[in-house]
């Protein structure tokens, strides 16, 4: 089993939407990196930590998993959609995204700064200088810590 984390501004798709929707196509990915992860190393069940980009704060805000492998991200053929691009098809998609099921909503918000308080995280990607990437990669420990974490009033 692998971990990661998966960024979502929640204007755009955020924890409380995946919970009413129970399943969600992860689609409009655009970075060849996280793209990959989705392709070659997500697998069925693996943990996700749902992260809320762009936020007042930004932090994680819940568990997800993934539930189906990469499949082809059809919205890259939509002209009208904002994830289109003109280099892909449905010869050539480009593009794929797994599909990820709601686990739960934090009982306390994990906000970045927090994250950034904790020596134990001090490893962790998403904390790391210059880091972007919308999916990223976890280690069991830090996703565990976080999970602890989100029990606690911070």
């Amino acid at each position: 089993m692998s971990y990661w984390l998966m960024k979502s501004e929640p204007y755009s798709y955020s924890i409380q939407d995946l919970k009413r929707d129970k399943r969600a196509f992860w689609d409009g990915v655009r970075n060849y990196q996280a793209r990959n992860f989705m392709i070659q190393d997500m697998k069925i069940r693996d943990k996700v930590l749902f992260y809320h980009s762009n936020g007042k704060p930004s932090g994680i805000a819940g568990l997800a998993r993934i539930c189906k492998k990469a499949e082809v991200d059809k919205t890259a053929f939509d002209k009208k959609s904002k994830y289109y691009d003109q280099k892909a098809s449905p010869e050539n998609p480009r593009w794929k995204a797994v599909t990820v099921e709601f686990v739960q909503i934090f009982p306390h918000f994990i906000s970045l700064s927090d994250l950034r308080k904790e020596k134990t995280l001090k490893d962790m990607l998403l904390l790391k200088k210059g880091q972007r990437l919308s999916i990223m990669p976890v280690k069991k420990k830090d996703y565990d810590y976080i999970v602890k974490m989100s029990k606690k009033q911070m």
